[in-house]
């Protein structure tokens, strides 16, 4: 389906027509559920999440200022959403250690996944991705599955875009470290 601009159907339910919301939550509903279930990391409490956030949305929406796009300010509250909830309820994660992180060269590494067929890359980056703290899941995921903007995922995140930057450069080179990490063990498997 194709649709229309989100402010079209903001300007339809602000002037009673609710049920244009539901193109709004049909348009959005993937990435919002994406946010939240990098950082709870779980289906069943994401999908919760997910319905509480366009709840608070619809029930918020004569608040939305247009001084950024609707789509920035939902992810926000999104995110803010999900991790407030992650407070409350402590989730054990597989942190990726800083230590490995220089034990690699990028060319080793693109010369791996490049060996490797489509399906398999998308299993190695996956893995890789899943394996990183909720916060830089969520940049991670924002910059380059949703295509955001380093000044949207600042403004999603609450953090400076500076800190952005550095955050995305540091999560790539963790994601390198894991790659490596991961061939290292493909090849030990074969030997």
């Amino acid at each position: 389906m194709k649709y229309q601009n989100d402010n079209f159907y903001i300007e339809k339910v602000l002037k009673g027509d609710s049920s244009a919301y539901a193109n709004l939550v049909n348009k959005h509903k993937d990435m919002v559920f994406t946010i939240v279930h990098r950082i709870v990391r779980n289906r069943e409490d994401a999908e919760e999440i997910a319905q509480d956030v366009f709840l608070k949305v619809f029930q918020s929406l004569n608040s939305f200022k247009y001084k950024s796009k609707f789509s920035t300010w939902l992810y926000r509250i999104a995110y803010n959403t999900a991790i407030s909830k992650t407070r409350k309820k402590y989730l054990e994660t597989s942190l990726i250690d800083n230590e490995i992180i220089n034990n690699f060269t990028i060319d080793e590494i693109t010369q791996n996944i490049n060996e490797l067929n489509k399906e398999e890359q998308k299993i190695y980056i996956q893995s890789a991705i899943n394996k990183l703290p909720e916060n830089e899941n969520v940049i991670i995921t924002l910059f380059y599955q949703n295509e955001n903007s380093v000044d949207e995922i600042s403004e999603i995140t609450g953090l400076s875009k500076s800190n952005v930057k550095v955050k995305l450069h540091r999560i790539r080179k963790k994601l390198y470290s894991e790659l490596q990490h991961l061939f290292e063990i493909k090849v030990n498997e074969l030997v």
